[in-house]
């Protein structure tokens, strides 16, 4: 081979080599920028579950929160009506005996 054969054979190596390398260069920013990309919208996806997972433990704690109220609110209305039938029990009780005691204050004089 001639020097200038040889000479343009390591050009073409050289350029070659060159073009590779960038090429992986170009490979290797496109990858990272896509990484990038990727990580911000895995956050995006992750900021918008954790907000409605956040919203849907609210909600389970407000429909507790609803449950325990309404059983507490018929607890008390079952509270206030036996209290109010007892009530009324000693009320009949308590008007029989004035009513005895009357009629034997009564019969007694």
């Amino acid at each position: 081979m001639a020097k200038n054969e040889l000479l343009s054979e390591i050009k073409k190596a050289e350029e070659n080599a060159k073009s590779v390398v960038d090429q992986a260069i170009d490979s290797k920013n496109k990858r990272i920028s896509d990484a990038r990309a990727e990580a911000r919208e895995i956050l995006r996806q992750a900021e918008i579950d954790s907000h409605k997972a956040a919203q849907d433990s609210f909600k389970a704690g407000d429909e507790k929160i609803l449950e325990e109220k309404n059983h507490i609110v018929n607890d008390g209305e079952q509270n206030a009506l036996a209290m109010s039938q007892k009530a009324q029990a000693n009320i009949d009780n308590s008007v029989n005996y004035l009513v005895q005691e009357f009629e034997r204050a009564v019969l007694n004089e």
